[in-house]
C-alpha cells in the first residue's frame, strides 16, 4: 500500500426525505449535484467513486457519472446512513487515506480538501476536519484506512453517528481528532473561494428544496457558476 495513496468518494447514499427526489440528481445551477460534488474532488486531484445508493435504479444512474461502492445490504448492516457508506468505501480500496465529501455541500471550494489531505499526511492523523467559527464540522473527513475496523465496530453496534464513531475510532488509536479551523486556513493563504465566499457559507447544507433555492443564489451573486469545471 502507498503511503500517501489517496482514495475520495462522494457520499450520495441518503434517503434525501427532506428533499422529496434523490438529493444526488437535484440540478444545482444548472448540473446535477452529483455532478458537482464530483468535479470538486477531481479539481482537488483525486479519482473519486460515489459511496451510497440505496436501490438499483439509483445505482445504475449514478454509475453514468463514476463508479458506484453501493450500501451494504440491510441484513448486513446494523443500521443506515453514511457510517455505512464510509465503511463500505474504505473496505473498496487499499489507499491509505480517504477522502469524503457528501453531494449535499456545493459551496466547498476544492483547496481545503487538498489542506486536508495534506494536514494528514504530515501528521498521519487518523481523522482530518474542519472547523468554522470554532465548531468542528463532521464533513469534509480525511480518514487514514487504519479506523476502518475501529468505525465498523461502531456501526456493528448501532452508533452510526459519524462525528462520535470518528471520535471514538481516533481516541481507540490514541489520538485526538485533528480539526483545523478554516480561518486559519484562509488567512495564511492555503484555500480560498473561487468566488469570494465566507468560510461560513462552505458548509451550507443542501437538504431541501428552500435549501437549493438559498444556495443558488449565494452563488450566482458571487458570480460563481464559471468558477468550476464541469469535466
Amino acid at each position: 500500500m502507498n503511503e500517501n495513496s489517496v482514495a475520495a468518494f462522494v457520499l450520495a447514499g441518503g434517503e434525501s426525505s427532506r428533499m422529496g427526489r434523490d438529493k444526488a440528481l437535484v440540478p444545482f445551477a444548472g448540473r446535477p449535484l452529483i455532478v458537482r460534488a464530483l468535479a470538486t474532488l477531481r479539481e482537488a486531484g483525486c479519482d473519486p467513486a460515489i459511496a451510497g445508493a440505496r436501490t438499483a435504479l439509483a445505482r445504475t444512474t449514478l454509475e453514468s457519472y463514476a463508479a458506484v461502492i453501493p450500501d451494504p445490504a440491510p441484513a448486513s448492516a446494523a443500521v443506515s446512513g453514511p457510517l455505512a457508506g464510509i465503511c463500505a468505501a474504505m473496505t473498496s480500496t487499499t489507499a491509505r487515506w480517504c477522502v469524503f465529501l457528501p453531494v449535499d455541500l456545493p459551496l466547498l471550494p476544492a483547496s481545503l480538501l487538498v489542506c486536508l489531505v495534506r494536514r494528514a499526511q504530515l501528521i498521519d492523523a487518523p481523522v482530518t476536519l474542519v472547523s468554522v467559527n470554532g465548531f468542528a464540522q463532521t464533513f469534509p473527513a480525511v480518514l487514514d484506512r487504519a479506523v476502518l475496523p475501529l468505525l465498523q465496530a461502531e456501526l456493528d453496534a448501532g452508533r452510526n453517528g459519524c462525528f462520535a464513531a470518528f471520535r471514538a475510532a481516533a481516541s481507540s488509536l490514541g489520538r485526538p481528532l485533528s480539526i483545523v479551523p478554516a480561518e486559519f486556513l484562509i488567512q495564511s493563504g492555503q484555500t480560498a473561494h473561487p468566488a469570494a465566499l465566507p468560510a461560513i457559507c462552505w458548509f451550507f447544507n443542501v437538504n431541501t428544496p428552500g435549501d437549493l433555492g438559498r444556495a443558488e443564489t449565494l452563488i450566482a451573486r458571487h458570480g460563481a457558476l464559471d468558477c468550476v469545471s464541469w469535466n
